[in-house]
């Protein structure tokens, strides 16, 4: 059976105890009734994976031993997802738990021209993603950005990688699941709000070296586009 993961903000890596903080604590000895002499896994969301002994099973402050460290590497690709925010903040955050699950690296929300909705709960939505990436086992947490405007991240340099943008205007577009992609280039995807990107969103993003895709042969809400556009991304 797979020992429990939980987070830590950071560690001292010479440090040989690591005190958790009281919400993991409470968690480690009220709901999960874990004894002094059990083992639980820690990681930092970069990569830092330790296995640790409970020695003092206090349920504000438990107190853990470290047994062993590991670094688990990152894929050598990376998975960007820039995604409007939505007028149903329940389904933003349905995506940011799918695509924290699936393993994106990086999450940019947006703000178009036909976003409906502009607020952005930062310390709640990095929260959601610790717990999925928690769930899923995994030891990196995808880096949660600030909102930007959709004129700013299409100026924004991206070396060494492959831009797409997905919309639903009739265009020339190729199908991203048919698309060759180098298995290590760095890859980033747009995804538009509940109104789709403006005509002049779409013409800004291809002069700027965006490629047109479409996402398949029906019309998908922007969070399924982006959880579909996450799954081919990184998997090819």
């Amino acid at each position: 059976m797979a020992l429990p993961f939980f987070y830590i903000a950071g560690y001292d890596p010479l440090q040989k105890e690591v005190v958790l903080d009281e919400d993991t604590s409470r968690h480690v000895i009220q709901v999960l009734r874990m004894k002094v002499g059990e083992q639980l896994n820690l990681t930092d969301g970069r990569g830092g994976l330790l296995t640790c002994e409970i020695v003092d099973e206090h349920k504000k402050h438990c107190t853990v031993t470290i047994n062993s460290k590991k670094q688990i590497t990152n894929p050598k690709r990376k998975v960007t997802i820039a995604i409007s925010l939505l007028k149903n903040a329940d389904r933003f955050e349905w995506f940011l738990e799918k695509a924290t699950e699936i393993g994106v690296n990086e999450i940019i929300p947006l703000i178009c021209e036909r976003t409906e909705k502009e607020k952005f709960r930062h310390d709640r939505m990095n929260t959601i993603c610790i717990s999925a990436m928690l769930q899923s086992q995994q030891c990196w947490l995808p880096v949660l950005h600030e909102p930007v405007g959709f004129e700013d991240l299409v100026v924004r340099q991206f070396d060494d990688g492959i831009k797409f943008i997905a919309h639903c205007e009739d265009a020339n577009k190729e199908s991203l699941g048919h698309f060759q992609i180098g298995t290590s280039s760095d890859r980033l995807i747009a995804i538009g709000p509940e109104g789709d990107f403006s005509k002049k969103e779409i013409e800004q993003a291809t002069q700027q070296g965006f490629i047109p895709v479409s996402l398949g042969e029906t019309r998908l809400r922007s969070e399924t586009a982006g959880v579909v556009a996450a799954t081919f991304l990184y998997n090819k």
